[in-house]
C-alpha cells in the first residue's frame, strides 16, 4: 500500500494488504507495523495472529504457530510482519481491525518476502490433517464406549477374550509408539511426509506460484499424493495390527487368555 492510496482512503477504508517490520506496540493492543513510506496502526483485539517458523530449505516449513495478541510484546522489534482485512478509522485514524464479518489475519514471518505466498501455502498443509477439534473428542467417547463395554461382560468369564480386546484397544491411540509397530509408524511418517510435500507443490502450480508446471502435471502430482497418504495409512494400520498380534500373543503365553 503506497502513502498516497492512504491519504485517499474514506472512513469505511476497504480490505487491503500490508507487509513491513514491527516498529513498536502501544498498551499491549495496537501494533504499529513501518513500511517502506508509512507507519499503519494494527488492532490486536480479537485478532487471529500466526507465527511461520523458519523455512526448512527446499522442505516444508513447520506449521504455523497461532498465537494470542497478548503474547506479540515478546516479539523482538523489526521482526517482518504480513497484516490482511479491513482498514477502518478508529480514534480519527485508519487502524487495521477485526470485524465480525472480515476477521483480521497477522503473519509474523522471517522467509524473503517474494517466498512469503508460497510459505504460506506450504506450511497451510499440516502435518497431520485428520487431527482437529473433533479428534480428541471422538478418542475419549470411544474409550468410554470401549470401557463401558469391558464393564459390562467383566463378570461374565465366557466373554474373557471380549474383555480382554475392549481394554487393548483403548490403548490404540499409543500403540504405534511401541515396537514392533513402530517401525510401521516411521514408514508411515516417511510417506505422509511426502505426499504433504507432493500436496503443497499441487497447490501452488494451481495457484500460480510455479507457473513453469502445466495443470495436468499439477492433476498428476495429485493423483500421486493421494496414492502415497493411502499407502502410508496402510502401513499405520499394519502397524497397528501387528502391536495387537504381539500383545495378544504376550497374553496368550502368559496363559492370560486362550483361543
Amino acid at each position: 500500500m503506497e502513502y498516497s492510496l492512504y491519504r485517499r482512503l474514506n472512513e469505511d477504508g476497504g480490505i487491503f494488504r500490508f507487509t513491513g517490520g514491527i516498529e513498536s506496540i502501544t498498551d499491549g493492543r495496537i501494533l504499529w507495523v513501518k513500511g517502506d513510506d508509512l507507519t499503519i496502526p494494527v488492532s490486536l483485539e480479537k485478532t487471529n495472529c500466526y507465527l511461520l517458523p523458519v523455512h526448512e530449505g527446499s522442505g516444508l516449513p513447520h506449521e504455523p504457530e497461532q498465537i494470542k495478541w497478548n503474547r506479540i510484546s515478546a516479539i523482538t522489534e523489526g521482526t517482518k510482519v504480513f497484516i490482511g482485512g479491513r482498514l477502518k478509522t478508529t480514534d480519527n485514524r485508519l487502524n487495521f481491525v477485526t470485524e465480525n464479518d472480515q476477521p483480521l489475519m497477522v503473519i509474523f514471518y522471517n522467509c524473503p518476502d517474494e517466498q512469503l505466498h508460497a510459505s504460506i501455502i506450504r506450511a497451510a498443509r499440516t502435518r497431520n490433517e485428520y487431527w482437529n477439534n473433533i479428534t480428541p473428542v471422538s478418542i475419549v467417547i470411544g474409550v468410554m464406549a470401549l470401557i463401558y463395554i469391558a464393564s459390562s461382560y467383566l463378570d461374565r468369564p465366557a466373554f474373557r477374550l471380549t474383555v480382554i480386546t475392549a481394554l487393548v484397544s483403548v490403548f490404540i491411540p499409543i500403540l504405534p509408539i511401541f515396537p514392533p509397530g513402530f517401525l510401521f509408524t516411521l514408514l508411515y511418517r516417511r510417506f505422509s511426509w511426502s505426499a504433504r510435500k507432493l500436496r503443497a507443490d499441487h497447490d501452488l502450480i494451481r495457484f500460480g506460484f510455479m507457473p513453469e508446471f502445466s495443470l495436468q502435471l499439477a492433476n498428476k502430482i495429485a493423483l500421486q499424493a493421494y496414492t502415497l497418504e493411502a499407502v502410508a495409512w496402510i502401513v499405520m494400520v499394519l502397524g497397528i495390527a501387528v502391536n495387537l498380534i504381539f500383545i495378544f500373543l504376550t497374553l496368550y503365553l502368559f496363559r492370560i487368555i486362550s483361543f
